[in-house]
Protein backbone atom coordinates (compact mmCIF):
# COMPACT_ATOMS: atom_id res chain seq x y z
CA UNK A 1 0.00 0.00 0.00
CA UNK A 2 1.36 3.39 -1.01
CA UNK A 3 1.06 6.01 1.72
CA UNK A 4 -0.98 8.99 0.56
CA UNK A 5 -2.72 12.01 2.04
CA UNK A 6 -6.44 11.67 2.70
CA UNK A 7 -8.82 14.56 3.34
CA UNK A 8 -12.02 13.72 5.19
CA UNK A 9 -14.74 16.34 5.64
CA UNK A 10 -17.10 16.30 8.60
CA UNK A 11 -14.49 14.27 10.46
CA UNK A 12 -14.76 15.63 13.99
CA UNK A 13 -17.11 12.84 15.02
CA UNK A 14 -19.30 9.97 13.87
CA UNK A 15 -18.77 8.41 10.47
CA UNK A 16 -16.18 10.98 9.43
CA UNK A 17 -14.03 10.31 12.47
CA UNK A 18 -14.26 6.55 11.93
CA UNK A 19 -13.25 7.00 8.29
CA UNK A 20 -10.25 9.12 9.24
CA UNK A 21 -9.01 6.50 11.70
CA UNK A 22 -9.62 3.65 9.25
CA UNK A 23 -7.62 5.40 6.53
CA UNK A 24 -4.81 5.96 9.04
CA UNK A 25 -4.85 2.22 9.69
CA UNK A 26 -4.40 1.77 5.95
CA UNK A 27 -1.21 3.83 6.19
CA UNK A 28 -2.42 7.25 5.07
CA UNK A 29 -1.83 10.65 6.63
CA UNK A 30 -5.16 12.36 7.23
CA UNK A 31 -6.44 15.92 7.09
CA UNK A 32 -9.39 16.12 9.49
CA UNK A 33 -11.76 18.83 8.32
CA UNK A 34 -14.79 20.22 10.13
CA UNK A 35 -16.37 23.60 10.79
CA UNK A 36 -14.29 24.06 13.95
CA UNK A 37 -10.69 22.87 13.88
CA UNK A 38 -10.74 22.62 17.67
CA UNK A 39 -13.51 20.03 17.51
CA UNK A 40 -11.20 17.78 15.45
CA UNK A 41 -8.76 17.17 18.32
CA UNK A 42 -10.03 13.73 19.28
CA UNK A 43 -9.93 12.49 15.70
CA UNK A 44 -6.47 13.95 15.14
CA UNK A 45 -5.20 12.20 18.25
CA UNK A 46 -6.78 8.92 17.15
CA UNK A 47 -5.07 9.18 13.75
CA UNK A 48 -1.72 9.93 15.38
CA UNK A 49 -2.21 6.94 17.68
CA UNK A 50 -2.16 4.81 14.52
CA UNK A 51 1.29 6.19 13.71
CA UNK A 52 0.21 8.57 10.96
CA UNK A 53 0.40 12.35 10.59
CA UNK A 54 -2.78 14.34 11.05
CA UNK A 55 -3.85 17.93 10.51
CA UNK A 56 -6.97 19.63 11.88
CA UNK A 57 -8.58 22.03 9.42
CA UNK A 58 -11.49 24.34 10.10
CA UNK A 59 -13.61 25.12 7.06
CA UNK A 60 -17.15 25.61 5.82
CA UNK A 61 -17.45 23.27 2.84
CA UNK A 62 -20.32 25.33 1.42
CA UNK A 63 -18.12 28.42 1.13
CA UNK A 64 -15.83 28.65 -1.90
CA UNK A 65 -13.15 30.81 -0.29
CA UNK A 66 -13.09 28.64 2.82
CA UNK A 67 -12.66 25.47 0.74
CA UNK A 68 -9.88 26.99 -1.35
CA UNK A 69 -8.01 28.02 1.79
CA UNK A 70 -8.52 24.64 3.45
CA UNK A 71 -7.22 22.62 0.51
CA UNK A 72 -4.16 24.86 0.25
CA UNK A 73 -3.52 24.36 3.96
CA UNK A 74 -3.70 20.57 3.55
CA UNK A 75 -1.36 20.59 0.56
CA UNK A 76 1.16 22.70 2.45
CA UNK A 77 0.87 20.94 5.80
CA UNK A 78 0.60 17.28 4.77
CA UNK A 79 1.01 17.08 1.01
CA UNK A 80 -1.23 16.80 -2.04
CA UNK A 81 -4.63 15.35 -1.06
CA UNK A 82 -5.08 12.32 -3.31
CA UNK A 83 -7.93 10.73 -1.35
CA UNK A 84 -11.01 12.84 -0.70
CA UNK A 85 -13.98 11.70 1.36
CA UNK A 86 -16.94 14.07 1.09
CA UNK A 87 -18.70 13.24 4.32
CA UNK A 88 -19.73 16.63 5.74
CA UNK A 89 -23.46 16.93 6.21
CA UNK A 90 -26.29 18.53 8.15
CA UNK A 91 -29.94 17.77 8.82
CA UNK A 92 -32.84 20.20 8.51
CA UNK A 93 -35.67 17.67 8.55
CA UNK A 94 -39.31 18.62 8.14
CA UNK A 95 -42.37 17.77 6.10
CA UNK A 96 -42.52 19.61 2.80
CA UNK A 97 -45.26 22.07 3.78
CA UNK A 98 -43.28 23.03 6.90
CA UNK A 99 -39.86 23.23 5.29
CA UNK A 100 -38.30 26.69 5.01
CA UNK A 101 -36.38 27.65 1.89
CA UNK A 102 -33.35 28.28 4.09
CA UNK A 103 -33.52 24.67 5.35
CA UNK A 104 -33.64 23.42 1.78
CA UNK A 105 -30.73 25.59 0.70
CA UNK A 106 -28.57 24.79 3.73
CA UNK A 107 -28.78 21.05 3.13
CA UNK A 108 -28.15 21.42 -0.59
CA UNK A 109 -25.25 23.81 -0.06
CA UNK A 110 -23.48 21.57 2.45
CA UNK A 111 -24.05 18.15 0.89
CA UNK A 112 -24.05 18.91 -2.83
CA UNK A 113 -22.30 22.26 -2.91
CA UNK A 114 -19.66 21.05 -0.48
CA UNK A 115 -18.93 17.91 -2.47
CA UNK A 116 -18.67 20.01 -5.64
CA UNK A 117 -16.31 22.58 -4.15
CA UNK A 118 -14.10 20.02 -2.40
CA UNK A 119 -13.92 17.74 -5.44
CA UNK A 120 -13.19 20.59 -7.82
CA UNK A 121 -10.40 21.81 -5.56
CA UNK A 122 -8.81 18.41 -4.92
CA UNK A 123 -9.04 16.96 -8.41
CA UNK A 124 -6.20 19.17 -9.62
CA UNK A 125 -3.75 17.35 -7.37
CA UNK A 126 -5.15 13.99 -8.40
CA UNK A 127 -5.02 14.56 -12.14
CA UNK A 128 -1.48 15.93 -11.86
CA UNK A 129 -0.45 12.80 -9.94
CA UNK A 130 -2.28 10.47 -12.31
CA UNK A 131 -3.98 8.85 -9.31
CA UNK A 132 -6.86 9.79 -7.06
CA UNK A 133 -9.85 8.60 -5.09
CA UNK A 134 -13.03 10.56 -4.42
CA UNK A 135 -15.61 8.91 -2.16
CA UNK A 136 -18.94 10.66 -1.66
CA UNK A 137 -21.23 9.89 1.25
CA UNK A 138 -24.75 9.26 0.02
CA UNK A 139 -27.50 7.52 2.02
CA UNK A 140 -30.39 5.10 1.73
CA UNK A 141 -32.46 8.27 2.11
CA UNK A 142 -31.62 8.89 -1.54
CA UNK A 143 -34.39 6.38 -2.23
CA UNK A 144 -36.88 8.60 -0.39
CA UNK A 145 -37.60 9.21 3.27
CA UNK A 146 -40.53 10.99 4.90
CA UNK A 147 -39.61 14.37 6.34
CA UNK A 148 -36.34 14.56 4.42
CA UNK A 149 -37.17 16.06 1.02
CA UNK A 150 -34.04 18.21 1.15
CA UNK A 151 -31.70 15.52 2.50
CA UNK A 152 -33.06 12.81 0.17
CA UNK A 153 -32.73 15.06 -2.87
CA UNK A 154 -29.17 16.00 -1.90
CA UNK A 155 -28.12 12.39 -1.33
CA UNK A 156 -29.69 11.31 -4.63
CA UNK A 157 -27.92 14.19 -6.32
CA UNK A 158 -24.61 12.98 -4.93
CA UNK A 159 -25.11 9.70 -6.74
CA UNK A 160 -25.50 11.45 -10.09
CA UNK A 161 -22.53 13.67 -9.23
CA UNK A 162 -20.48 10.57 -8.45
CA UNK A 163 -21.24 8.87 -11.75
CA UNK A 164 -20.52 12.00 -13.75
CA UNK A 165 -17.16 12.62 -12.08
CA UNK A 166 -16.26 8.97 -12.66
CA UNK A 167 -16.79 9.52 -16.38
CA UNK A 168 -14.85 12.80 -16.46
CA UNK A 169 -11.89 11.85 -14.26
CA UNK A 170 -11.35 8.18 -15.06
CA UNK A 171 -8.88 8.88 -17.86
CA UNK A 172 -6.62 10.60 -15.31
CA UNK A 173 -6.41 7.63 -12.98
CA UNK A 174 -9.05 8.98 -10.62
CA UNK A 175 -11.93 6.80 -9.44
CA UNK A 176 -15.10 8.23 -7.94
CA UNK A 177 -17.55 6.17 -5.92
CA UNK A 178 -20.25 6.65 -3.32
CA UNK A 179 -21.10 4.89 -0.07
CA UNK A 180 -24.76 4.96 0.97
CA UNK A 181 -25.20 4.09 4.65
CA UNK A 182 -28.41 2.76 6.05
CA UNK A 183 -29.23 3.20 9.73
CA UNK A 184 -26.02 3.99 11.61
CA UNK A 185 -25.78 4.95 15.27
CA UNK A 186 -24.49 8.54 15.19
CA UNK A 187 -25.36 11.96 16.56
CA UNK A 188 -27.43 12.50 13.41
CA UNK A 189 -29.66 9.49 13.99
CA UNK A 190 -30.06 10.55 17.62
CA UNK A 191 -31.23 13.92 16.27
CA UNK A 192 -33.74 12.19 14.00
CA UNK A 193 -35.22 10.29 16.95
CA UNK A 194 -35.40 13.52 18.90
CA UNK A 195 -37.19 15.24 16.02
CA UNK A 196 -39.73 12.43 16.00
CA UNK A 197 -40.18 12.66 19.77
CA UNK A 198 -39.11 9.04 20.28
CA UNK A 199 -36.51 7.75 22.79
CA UNK A 200 -33.45 6.63 20.85
CA UNK A 201 -33.49 3.07 22.19
CA UNK A 202 -37.07 2.67 21.04
CA UNK A 203 -36.27 4.25 17.69
CA UNK A 204 -33.26 1.98 17.16
CA UNK A 205 -35.14 -1.18 18.12
CA UNK A 206 -37.93 -0.40 15.65
CA UNK A 207 -35.47 0.19 12.82
CA UNK A 208 -33.34 -2.88 13.59
CA UNK A 209 -36.42 -5.10 13.23
CA UNK A 210 -36.40 -4.17 9.54
CA UNK A 211 -32.68 -4.85 8.98
CA UNK A 212 -31.96 -8.40 7.75
CA UNK A 213 -28.66 -8.75 9.63
CA UNK A 214 -30.45 -7.84 12.85
CA UNK A 215 -28.35 -4.96 14.11
CA UNK A 216 -27.77 -1.27 13.64
CA UNK A 217 -24.81 -0.05 11.65
CA UNK A 218 -21.76 1.44 13.33
CA UNK A 219 -19.51 4.18 11.92
CA UNK A 220 -16.76 1.57 11.49
CA UNK A 221 -18.99 -0.38 9.07
CA UNK A 222 -19.09 2.62 6.77
CA UNK A 223 -15.39 3.30 7.24
CA UNK A 224 -14.58 -0.20 6.00
CA UNK A 225 -16.47 0.43 2.78
CA UNK A 226 -14.69 3.76 2.27
CA UNK A 227 -11.34 2.02 2.81
CA UNK A 228 -12.14 -0.37 -0.03
CA UNK A 229 -12.85 2.46 -2.47
CA UNK A 230 -9.69 4.28 -1.35
CA UNK A 231 -7.53 1.22 -1.90
CA UNK A 232 -5.16 0.60 -4.79
CA UNK A 233 -6.97 -2.68 -5.46
CA UNK A 234 -10.28 -0.97 -6.30
CA UNK A 235 -8.83 0.76 -9.37
CA UNK A 236 -11.30 -0.93 -11.75
CA UNK A 237 -14.33 0.10 -9.69
CA UNK A 238 -15.67 3.57 -10.43
CA UNK A 239 -19.02 5.34 -10.62
CA UNK A 240 -20.58 2.88 -8.20
CA UNK A 241 -22.91 3.35 -5.24
CA UNK A 242 -22.42 0.84 -2.43
CA UNK A 243 -25.33 0.58 -0.02
CA UNK A 244 -24.05 -0.38 3.43
CA UNK A 245 -27.35 -1.08 5.11
CA UNK A 246 -27.39 -4.60 6.50
CA UNK A 247 -29.53 -5.92 3.68
CA UNK A 248 -30.83 -5.29 0.15
CA UNK A 249 -32.26 -1.91 -0.80
CA UNK A 250 -34.87 -0.99 -3.39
Amino acid sequence: MTNRVALVTGAARGIGAAVAVRLAEEGHDVAVLDLDAGACADTVNAVKAKGRNALAVGADVSDEASVTEAIAKVAEGLGAPLILVNNAGVLRDNLLFKMDLSDWRTVMDVHLGGAFLMSRGAQRFMTEAGWGRIINMSSTSALGNRGQANYSAAKAGLQGFTKTLAIELGRYGVTVNAVAPGFVVTAMTHATAERMGVPFDQFENAVVKQIPVGRAGQPEDIANAVAFFADERSSFVSGQVLYVAGGPTN
